[in-house]
């Protein structure tokens, strides 16, 4: 774990921002893995106004079920979906968020909680990348790249150990790249890296060969249940159905594509996969290898590790924590 030092123990408040849901957490931390003392979660209100106070008024309730005074809290971090502004503590419209339009979220904490807080703020890739590079499969790294590879493909880089942002914030949106003229729709464009690697994508790729299937005359398990998810899919595949495995297959080979172009350009020691790579490396793993040793440099994969997320799915439980954590080592 990159330690702060000096370090005396730290009380974090975690806030994690979505479209259906919002969560506070409390995490304490010293040395290695920080432990979530409490929880709480609701839907996320419509207004930006509502959410936000009811995150603030959930934050100060969850300290006092828990007996600790606001003034002991060391910092905030906060995840949310992009785009946003991280520096200037704005979130940008979100797709998930509609209205939520250059929305400052630094201030209503230290306006309504404690007003010398540190408070930080990084989109959910760079979140779940920090927490599995401070305390996960990242561990030790100096160049790593983390992928989401759930509702969305987005990715988090940390570069000659730091978290990489780009210009404006923008880096690491590989989900928008075209890997084939078509194909699923994801991020704006059939055939892009999220068409092909996302829940959405894989339910989408299902029906496309479930129609092509049904010109063919052939038949598969997955025509019983109405429109497919990528979890139906999966479950589909490793029952034996031939479609479905073939789909998985397909969607392996694609993310192995898109691997080889990170593994070209970026030189990473390590790519961390969340959630449906997580859950389904048997299905995705060899043929996302296979594809990575067609495409990729040689010399350049070699020394590449592809693993699946190492604090599985409490990753997003982490996420931000590791802002918080990030942020405030970068103080010290």
């Amino acid at each position: 774990m990159n330690q702060i030092p000096g370090d005396k123990g730290y009380t974090i408040l975690g806030i994690d921002i979505g479209g259906t849901k919002c969560a506070v957490s409390l995490a304490q931390t010293a040395a290695g893995l920080p432990q979530i003392a409490a929880k709480k979660q609701f839907p996320t209100p419509k207004s930006a106004s509502a959410a936000l106070e009811k995150l603030v008024r959930g934050s100060a309730e969850l300290l006092q079920a828990e007996g600790i005074a606001v003034e002991n809290v060391d910092v905030i971090g906060i995840s949310c979906g992009g785009p946003l502004d991280s520096r200037a503590g704005l979130i940008l419209s979100p797709p998930n968020l509609p209205g939520w339009d250059r929305v400052d979220v630094i201030s209503p904490f230290q306006n309504g909680l404690r007003d010398n807080v540190p408070v930080f703020l990084e989109n959910d890739a760079n979140a779940c990348a920090l927490a599995e590079w401070q305390w996960g499969a990242g561990r030790g790294c100096q160049n790593m790249i983390f992928l989401t590879f759930g509702t969305g493909m987005g990715a988090g880089l940390i570069l000659n150990g730091q978290l990489y942002a780009g210009t404006n914030g923008m880096a690491g949106e590989v989900g928008h790249m075209r890997l084939a003229d078509s194909g699923p729709w994801g991020y704006g464009k059939n055939g892009s890296f999220e068409g092909f690697c996302s829940g959405g994508g894989i339910a989408q790729l299902a029906q496309l060969r479930l129609a092509q299937l049904r010109t063919e005359g052939g038949t598969s398990t997955l025509e019983a249940g109405g429109e497919p998810s990528a979890k139906a899919v999966a479950d589909a595949a490793l029952a034996g159905d031939s479609l479905a495995a073939n789909v998985f297959r397909e969607v392996g080979e694609r993310l192995g594509q898109g691997l080889a172009v990170l593994v070209d350009i970026l030189n990473p020691e390590r790519i961390v996969i969340g959630s449906i790579y997580s859950r389904q490396q048997g299905l995705l793993a060899e043929p996302a290898a296979e594809m990575l040793r067609r495409e990729a440099l040689a010399l350049s994969l070699e020394v590449c590790q592809v693993v699946p997320a190492g604090l599985g799915e409490a990753v997003g439980d982490y996420a931000s924590a590791a802002v918080a954590w990030y942020g405030l080592r970068g103080k010290v």
